[in-house]
């Protein structure tokens, strides 16, 4: 388990924007040849528009904010004329959709200030969570883990390992009750004087009802073990879902009333205009986005920066 830190990042000393520029490279490349073409052009041809509908559809921006994101391109098209740039407008259209997804993570005054975090299996929420607790090292804050995956033993080893690659206490139990493990991890953030607590649960799909209420009681134990928590509650998602993420999104915030999300894995094959699909359809704040296997590479989403990575 512990290969996983031994892992190193191929970034060649690039800053965190160029990462992200790199990881979404092949969605930027296909957005970019449409709007290359419409340069100069004094009217936007049918033609000219389905290849760039085609273009942000393949990149998992999805049929409501591409339609829309194209409808600000005609309209502001229409007003400029040919001396408009294409790529430009569509940057700025598309900043002013994801705009609002743009809420910073907060650690408030609450102490300990819990955080839930869940997700589908295969999401990363393990390794988020134990980027995450670098990043709240990073401000200052003392962190405690709770693995709330009691049944899984690899689930529990892999944060017992983040645990200790952070130098976090951990509190785990093997086969109970993972509210019960939220209970405890609680009461010893409290007792220890911890600031923040990562609350971990299992992965599970949204369509298995019983799991989906299990994270029901795990949020109602941590309500009555902390008042007014958990302070946040985030899904973990994919980047390489696509459009299935909507769903997630949708049967998560039923069950928890969602604060936030974490996109992983914006690197390699990440199309990441599913950001674009979820601030039009379920505008939830996307707190932290990740950008390769490092230890450090969990960074606050900037609209702006997206953006330029995305279009360029």
């Amino acid at each position: 388990m512990l290969d996983l830190f031994k892992r190193k990042t191929d970034d060649g000393g690039r800053s965190w924007s160029e990462r992200l520029k790199s990881g979404l490279g092949v969605s930027r490349e296909r957005i970019s040849r449409p709007l290359t073409a419409l340069f100069g052009r004094e009217a936007l041809s049918e033609e000219a528009l389905d290849e760039l509908r085609s273009a942000l559809l393949s990149a998992d921006v999805g049929i409501p904010a591409t339609e829309h994101l194209l409808d600000e391109l005609v309209a502001r098209w229409k007003r400029a004329g040919a001396d408009l740039d294409a790529r430009a407008v569509l940057k700025s259209a598309l900043v002013e959709l994801i705009a609002p997804l743009e809420q910073p993570l907060i650690i408030g005054s609450a102490r300990p200030f819990v955080i839930m975090l869940a997700g589908v299996n295969g999401a990363g929420k393990t390794t988020s969570i134990g980027k995450l607790a670098k990043y709240l090292q990073g401000q200052g804050h003392s962190v405690l883990l709770a693995a709330g995956d009691t049944f899984r033993a690899a689930a529990r080893e892999q944060l017992e390992a983040w645990g200790a690659r952070n130098d976090v206490q951990v509190i785990a139990q093997h086969g109970g009750d993972p509210a019960a493990v939220m209970f405890d991890a609680i009461s010893a953030a409290r007792a220890r004087r911890i600031d923040v607590v990562l609350a971990d649960t299992a992965g599970r799909l949204p369509t298995q009802l019983p799991l989906m209420d299990e994270l029901k009681k795990i949020r109602r134990v941590i309500a009555k073990a902390q008042e007014g928590a958990p302070h946040e509650t985030l899904l973990v998602l994919d980047a390489n879902t696509g459009q299935n993420a909507l769903a997630q999104v949708a049967a998560f915030d039923a069950a928890l009333e969602l604060t936030g999300l974490i996109v992983t894995k914006l690197d390699g094959t990440a199309k990441g205009g599913v950001v674009a699909a979820i601030a039009k359809t379920r505008p939830v704040p996307l707190k932290l986005i990740g950008v390769g296997e490092g230890i450090d590479d969990l960074r606050p989403f900037r609209a702006a920066e997206f953006a330029d990575a995305l279009i360029g």
